[in-house]
């Protein structure tokens, strides 16, 4: 979620708590890890960000920027910290996975905003700020005179993150739940117009940190051009709209409202799952030429040239025969089988894992899914970089630290 609900009052009202580490407090040994090759920087290194965020979507952005080499600053409330350090179970030896899910690579430091020495202390730290992130409630910056008018630096780049905008949507509450909701990710997810349904994670939260990352580079790119910086502003709702892409083009192009429809494509079959002897696999068949290979695998070639199925369009329009049809064929033997048999003939088809299953698959295939720091095994940063890797110098913070 984007932080906007009422916990923000907790922030305001916190007592004064003399236990904040200052912000250039040299980084214990306990808080090093892995680092990069000797002679190799991070494409972020010397940018510094006064990271104000909370939560899931604008903490995720500047933990990859983090992973990019940036120095992170993370800003907590006294004696509580981030919300989703109390989300939990699971947690691991004692704190919420939530929270050291979307934190490695920063510092922080407590901060209380409330008070005349929080909010001059705030303002020493982005005073040696490149980047300023915060997902706040609109409205809240300002009031602190944090926000990106009043502080007044024409170098320096600011990203806010909100549920709706700052305008006529500023008041309402910026949860990843309600936004997939509102914004039209649930009415096509879920098998039927009655039984809309959730991502299995806060998808829209974790788009908007990954758009947040692609603003704030886009940013400090024309500040090394120019010396400007700017604002930088997203909102869960618009991101989400944009993510939807195909469904989203269809409304606007042809004015096509799309419904849910289960595991299927609507415009793509056979797309879907289906089962097997033993678990559900996914077949993603994008052309004829796989079809015909499907086909012939399954024994029933004869599909290849059948007026229904000949074509992509054909197959859209009869799905539920073909799906009856490859059902009964698949339904013969394991998953493990149609996906060793299916692959090397380059039709697209896999089991649906687990997320242990999934990490085993990715360990196979020698993805290297996971990084270690100190001995905590966290998920790895995806990108791959041949000059300037990744690095993973510090565990999530403890709020004392």
């Amino acid at each position: 979620m984007s932080a906007r609900d009422d916990a923000l009052n907790d922030a305001v009202n916190a007592a004064a708590n003399d236990t904040d580490a200052a912000p250039d407090e040299p980084r214990t040994e306990a808080n090093q890890a892995t680092a990069q090759e000797p002679g190799r920087t991070g494409s972020l290194d010397g940018v510094v960000i006064a990271d104000f965020s909370r939560v899931l979507a604008a903490p995720y952005a500047t933990m990859m920027l983090g992973d990019l080499g940036a120095e992170i600053i993370k800003v907590e409330q006294p004696g509580r910290g981030d919300e989703t350090r109390t989300w939990g179970p699971p947690h691991h030896e004692g704190e919420a996975t939530y929270f050291l899910s979307v934190n490695r690579n920063k510092t922080s430091v407590q901060i209380d905003l409330s008070t005349n020495a929080g909010r001059e202390k705030a303002r020493e730290l982005i005073a040696r700020a490149d980047v300023v992130v915060e997902n706040f409630k609109p409205g809240t910056m300002k009031k602190f005179g944090l926000d990106y008018e009043s502080l007044g630096r024409d170098d320096l780049v600011y990203c806010s993150i909100s549920g709706f905008g700052s305008g006529k949507g500023a008041d309402l509450p910026g949860y990843d739940l309600l936004v997939q909701a509102v914004g039209g990710l649930m009415s096509v997810t879920g098998p039927g117009p009655y039984e809309p349904v959730k991502t299995g994670v806060a998808l829209v939260d974790v788009l908007t940190g990954l758009h947040a990352c692609v603003g704030i580079l886009a940013a400090l790119r024309h500040r090394e051009a120019t010396g400007q910086g700017q604002l930088v502003e997203l909102d869960l709702l618009t991101v989400l709209l944009s993510s939807m892409v195909n469904q989203s083009a269809g409304f606007t192009l042809a004015g096509s409202v799309p419904k849910p429809m289960g595991n299927r494509h609507p415009s793509i079959a056979p797309y879907e799952v289906f089962p097997t002897i033993d678990q559900p696999i996914v077949l993603a068949v994008g052309n004829d030429r796989q079809f015909r290979r499907l086909c012939s695998v399954l024994d029933v070639p004869e599909l290849a040239t059948d007026e229904r199925f000949v074509t992509n369009a054909d197959r859209v329009e009869h799905v539920d025969e073909l799906f009856e049809i490859l059902s009964a064929r698949l339904r013969t033997r394991p998953a493990q089988h149609w996906f060793e048999t299916l692959t090397p003939l380059g039709v697209p088809c896999g089991p649906v894992n687990d997320i242990a299953h999934a990490f085993a698959l990715a360990e196979s295939l020698d993805l290297d899914p996971t990084a270690t720091i100190d001995d905590m095994t966290l998920v790895a940063n995806p990108i791959r970089l041949s000059r300037t890797p990744v690095s993973y110098r510090l565990r999530p913070p403890k709020l004392e630290q």
